[in-house]
């Protein structure tokens, strides 16, 4: 069995495990696989890793860290999640998707909304409560996406393959 291709936007360390802790305290623990990411492709085919790899590896040596923004909650209906901006990541994952088109599903050829899931599958109630006990906590912050993750979907769990860390000189 091939299992799909997940491709994420890493944040900086600080901002990732302060984002991780959020999860942990507030995401369902028992479909609490993950730390916090910033999925930019949900589900590229398994066939397309070394390809992806080798894209990533040239994106990860001509761009600089790519500038973006928290910017506080945002719902998720049934969760809750940070809400980020960056135009430069969207742009950089335009030209991902550009490169695979043909190649990928319905979801991942349409730009996601940038977020960190720190609340999920949970009633609308309970998110609700979530984000009233956090309202005002999140302080809108700049950072910098520092590179990109390639990982594996195993039916849950994600198999981590490679971070490519934003080396370059050029802004996204």
């Amino acid at each position: 069995m091939s299992h799909p291709l997940i491709l994420t936007a890493l944040l900086p360390k600080d901002l990732h495990g302060w984002a991780t802790a959020l999860r942990t305290a507030h995401f369902p623990p028992e479909r609490n696989y993950l730390e916090a990411h910033v999925t930019l492709f949900h589900a590229i085919p398994a066939q397309c890793e070394r390809e992806l790899g080798e894209l990533c590896k040239r994106l990860a040596a001509e761009f600089a860290p790519v500038d973006a923004r928290l910017l506080g909650l945002m719902s998720l209906g049934r969760g809750t999640a940070l809400r980020l901006e960056s135009e430069g990541i969207l742009r950089l994952r335009d030209g991902i998707a550009g490169h695979f088109r043909g190649m990928l599903t319905t979801q991942d050829m349409h730009r996601p909304r940038l977020h960190v899931t720190i609340q999920n599958k949970v009633s609308p109630k309970e998110a609700e409560r979530l984000q009233a006990l956090l309202d005002g906590t999140i302080e809108p912050r700049a950072f910098a996406f520092r590179g990109l993750g390639l990982h594996r979907y195993i039916g849950g769990p994600w198999e981590h393959i490679r971070d490519f860390v934003f080396r370059g000189q050029e802004k996204a």
